[in-house]
């Protein structure tokens, strides 16, 4: 066939196809200029709000594909593509895989919000998930936890988030509360003076506010003191364990008895 002819009869399809795809390629690439101008709009005022690294780039990411993904639906159609079955079938894609992975979906959704909210942080000791320990890392899909005998616990987060968690380490000062029963014949002033004076040696204890030194209960067998004086939350367990001993030597050494469970057997003789 002759060229002239070709060109005259494809000619102008052909131009309008190249003008087409052309004006397509420019939409893709002013939308990928503003995806990325976009997401590090995201990315930069986030950081400035020191707002967590991982849930930063995330979100960056997330911005970058839902624009980039806007500019293209005008691009194929610009193209000449229906766009129509294409949003229909990447709909329904999005339905299979939202239904295939909703266990790993809500892990992630836990993630978000334990990154966004901040219930605990990397080095707390927590309880959370049934489980307890220093907090290792927190992912967008688990929470590691490591134990006080250097287990290494991975919980998913829908599992952190579905329940109530404790954090020990929050706070800068923890009350130790111990409980002391001495038998109903020993001297209860003298019980308490022992307890002050062990409190008040100790330099780990605060002052302010004032340990609490009191009678809680009259027991079946004993008479209940309470001990409960603050300390900062790093000296906690030190403190208890220490003066958990002090108080078992003073008593001795008072002469203070600690009953114990016992049992008196009475026998009777029948004639």
């Amino acid at each position: 066939m002759d060229p002239q002819a070709l060109l005259e009869q494809y000619g102008p399809e052909a131009i309008d196809v190249g003008i087409r795809a052309a004006g397509a390629l420019a939409i893709v690439l002013v939308g990928y200029w503003m995806a990325k101008l976009f997401s590090g709009f995201t990315r930069s005022g986030l950081e400035k709000r020191n707002f967590d690294p991982t849930l930063n780039a995330f979100i960056s990411k997330l911005v970058f594909f839902i624009i980039f993904a806007v500019a293209l639906i005008p691009a194929l159609a610009h193209a000449g593509i229906q766009t129509a079955s294409v949003i229909a079938a990447l709909g329904a894609a999005g339905l299979a895989v939202g239904l295939a992975l909703q266990g790993s979906l809500a892990n992630f959704a836990a993630g978000v919000l334990l990154i966004a909210f901040r219930p605990c942080r990397v080095g707390d000791w927590v309880d959370a998930g049934g489980c307890s320990g220093t907090v290792e890392d927190i992912s967008l899909f688990s929470t590691i936890l490591v134990t006080g005998d250097n287990k290494r616990i991975v919980i998913p987060n829908s599992q952190v988030m579905s329940g109530a968690i404790t954090n020990y380490s929050v706070k800068p000062r923890r009350r130790v509360d111990l409980l002391v029963g001495i038998s109903y014949d020993a001297d209860i002033k003298l019980a308490k003076e022992t307890l002050e004076r062990l409190v008040n040696a100790d330099e780990r204890i605060l002052k302010d506010p004032a340990p609490r030194i009191a009678v809680a209960a009259l027991g079946a067998s004993s008479v209940d003191l309470i001990c409960r004086p603050w300390v900062k939350t790093e000296d906690y367990w030190p403190t208890y364990w220490d003066l958990t001993e002090k108080i078992k030597l003073a008593f001795d050494e008072a002469g203070i008895g600690i009953p114990y469970p016992q049992m008196d057997v009475h026998f009777h003789k029948e004639d």
